[in-house]
C-alpha cells in the first residue's frame, strides 16, 4: 500500500514537472533556444501569490487578499514578466542583430533575466522559505487506503486539460500553423506570409501561462515557496524535456512524469540525498543510449509540435 501512494505521490508530483517541461519544449522546439527565465516565471508567480495573500498590495496600497486571487496576480505576473522577456531577447535584438534565433544572445539575456528577477524577489522578501496558506480545509480524499490531496489532483486534471488544448491549438488553429511553420523553417515562414513579429509573442505568453500555472499549483499543493524553488524544478523539467524528446511535447509530458517517478522511488528505496543523482544519472544514460529522447526525432522543430 505505501507503494501505491508514493506511485499516486509521484504523479502528482510529475505533473508539475510536466508543465515547466511542455514550456521549455515551446521556446526550443519553435524558437530552437533554452529560456532560462522560465524557472524564474515559475518561482515569480509562487512568490508573489504568497506576498499578496500575506502582505498584501506594495507601498502600502491595500492589506493582504485571498489566496486565490493572489496566486491568479502571480499567474498574471508571470505571463506579463515573460512578455517583456520577449521583447528585449527577440524582438529588439533581431531587429538589431538580424535572426536572433541563430545566435547565443537570447539565451544570455534571458539568463540575465533570470538573475535579475530573482535577486529583486530575495531582496524584496528573502531568500528563506515561506509558509504559503492556501485552502483551510482538510481537502484529502481516501480511495482504498490511498491519500489523494484534492488541490494535486485538480493540478494534475489542470495539466492534461492544458497539454491537450494545446496539442489542439498547434495542429488546429491558425496561430498553431504558423508556430509549426516558424518551427520548421522561419525563413519560409516568413516567405508565406506567417508574421512572425505576432507569432512569436504567443510561445512566450503560453511560456508564462504554463509556468504561472505551475508556480501556483505547486505553492498550493505543498504550502511551501521560496525565491530558490524554480530553480529545482527548472532543472528536473530540462531532464524530463530531453528523456522525453527535444521538442515533443507529449515527450516532454512523459518525461517529467518519468522524472516525478524516478524522485518519488529513489526518496522511497534509496533516500532523498541521492535523488540528484538518479535523476541526472538517468538523463546521461539517456543520452547515451538514445539521444533523440524517448518520444524525440532527430531534428528538433520537424514534425512534432
Amino acid at each position: 500500500m505505501l507503494f501505491l501512494q508514493q506511485l499516486v505521490n509521484a504523479l502528482m508530483l510529475g505533473s508539475v514537472y510536466v508543465t515547466v517541461a511542455v514550456a521549455f519544449t515551446l521556446t526550443i522546439g519553435i524558437l530552437n533556444f533554452l529560456n532560462f527565465t522560465i524557472p524564474t516565471l515559475f518561482m515569480l508567480a509562487g512568490m508573489l501569490g504568497w506576498a499578496l495573500s500575506s502582505w498584501g498590495l506594495p507601498f502600502g496600497l491595500g492589506g493582504p487578499i485571498h489566496w486565490l486571487p493572489a496566486i491568479m496576480l502571480g499567474i498574471l505576473a508571470a505571463i506579463i514578466v515573460s512578455l517583456i522577456v520577449e521583447r528585449f531577447t527577440f524582438r529588439y535584438l533581431k531587429t538589431k542583430y538580424g535572426d536572433s534565433t541563430e545566435h547565443a544572445i537570447p539565451l544570455v539575456s534571458s539568463l540575465g533575466f533570470l538573475l535579475i528577477v530573482e535577486n529583486l524577489v530575495r531582496i524584496a522578501y528573502g531568500t528563506e522559505g515561506r509558509r504559503f496558506e492556501g485552502p483551510d480545509a482538510d481537502l484529502t480524499l481516501h480511495v482504498g487506503g490511498i491519500l489523494v490531496r484534492v488541490p494535486q489532483l485538480v493540478s494534475l486534471l489542470i495539466t492534461v486539460l492544458i497539454v491537450l488544448g494545446l496539442t489542439q491549438l498547434l495542429k488546429r488553429s491558425r496561430i498553431g500553423r504558423g508556430l509549426r511553420a516558424i518551427a520548421e523553417n522561419p525563413d519560409a515562414a516568413n516567405v508565406l506570409g506567417v508574421d512572425t513579429a505576432k507569432i512569436v509573442p504567443v510561445v512566450f505568453m503560453l511560456t508564462g501561462v504554463l509556468c504561472g500555472l505551475a508556480g501556483a499549483l505547486f505553492a498550493v499543493n505543498y504550502g511551501e515557496v521560496s525565491p530558490m524553488m524554480g530553480e529545482d524544478v527548472g532543472a528536473k523539467a530540462i531532464a524530463g524535456m530531453v528523456i522525453g524528446g527535444l521538442g515533443s511535447i507529449w515527450g516532454a509530458v512523459l518525461g517529467g512524469l518519468v522524472v516525478g517517478f524516478l524522485e518519488l522511488m529513489t526518496v522511497h528505496f534509496i533516500g532523498a540525498d541521492t535523488v540528484q543523482v538518479v535523476v541526472w544519472g538517468a538523463l546521461l544514460l539517456m543520452l547515451i543510449v538514445k539521444p533523440s529522447g524517448l518520444l524525440g526525432h532527430n531534428s528538433i522543430g520537424k514534425g512534432k509540435l
